[in-house]
């Protein structure tokens, strides 16, 4: 299917920007927006592009493999690598700034593989819609010089799925999922514990054919959020006892389903002005 029309220039300015930056590492998690940057490096770069998974506990098992599928299936040539962002105490306390102590552990690691295999720069997925939200992320890739070309092609999340799906790439309507630690409260400190929790309750959803959820740790009580096209069924008793049977077994003390459905960042609505604010 070629690109559509309405998106040739866009597409145009991704590739022209591509090309320009050289020899490059693709920051990859295996989303919709990192997979078709990958995919659309290797395509203007061929073998002078690298993308690169970061493998920590909070990157669910499911998503790893998924992600190594995809770029199996493509032909991207790819390199997990470890990153030990739940060492730092400044992310594990998992106050506002969680999210730039991840990303900043990131591309540190990034950075020192860049040296040590020749790269010339770094690029990321973040995309033009992800600057409506709060995503302290951001502040660490300017930090440290990250490229964004999906960003500065002005390409939507939704152009993003456009492309893909013109490209024939099986991402293009994958579900969005953020890491495993956005999960879990702001101020509930991250352990390996909480996030396997975490990740087997959503192992378990999807077992039961659930397509967009997320399972938000509040300590006793598990708070599911599913997709509002699919929590007619998730209201039906049965499946509740079988929640709570699951979410009970993983350690939670109460089980509750969010009757607002599913949305992203939902977390963030705990957050306190002076909280952002102090996340810059």
């Amino acid at each position: 299917m070629p690109v559509p029309v309405e998106l040739a220039p866009k597409h145009a300015d991704l590739e022209q920007r591509l090309r320009s930056l050289g020899r490059l590492l693709v920051a990859y998690s295996g989303g919709v927006d990192s997979a078709y940057l990958a995919w659309a490096a290797h395509q203007a770069l061929g073998p002078n592009m690298l993308a690169v998974i970061a493998d920590s506990p909070s990157l669910a098992r499911t998503q790893l493999a998924d992600a190594v599928a995809f770029a199996q299936e493509q032909h991207i040539p790819l390199e997990v690598i470890p990153t030990a962002e739940l060492d730092r105490p400044e992310y594990a306390r998992n106050d506002a700034s969680r999210c730039f102590h991840c990303k900043d552990e990131l591309f540190t690691v990034m950075e020192a593989f860049r040296h040590a295999r020749g790269f010339d720069a770094i690029a990321y997925g973040v995309n033009l819609d992800d600057q409506g939200d709060f995503r302290p992320g951001q502040q660490a890739a300017r930090q440290h010089h990250v490229a964004a070309p999906l960003l500065d092609a002005a390409l939507t999340k939704q152009d993003i799925r456009d492309l893909a799906r013109s490209a024939g790439l099986r991402i293009w309507d994958k579900p969005a999922s953020a890491c495993l630690s956005s999960r879990i409260e702001y101020g509930r400190p991250v352990t390996r514990e909480a996030l396997a929790a975490v990740e087997q309750g959503e192992d378990a959803l999807r077992a039961l054919g659930f397509r967009q959820f997320r399972v938000r740790h509040h300590g006793e009580i598990v708070r599911i959020e599913i997709s509002r096209d699919e929590l007619p069924r998730a209201l039906d008793p049965a499946r509740a006892a079988e929640f709570t049977r699951i979410f009970k077994a993983l350690g939670f003390k109460f089980v509750t389903l969010d009757l607002e459905g599913f949305r992203s960042g939902s977390m963030n609505a705990l957050l306190r002005p002076e909280d952002l604010l102090r996340a810059g």
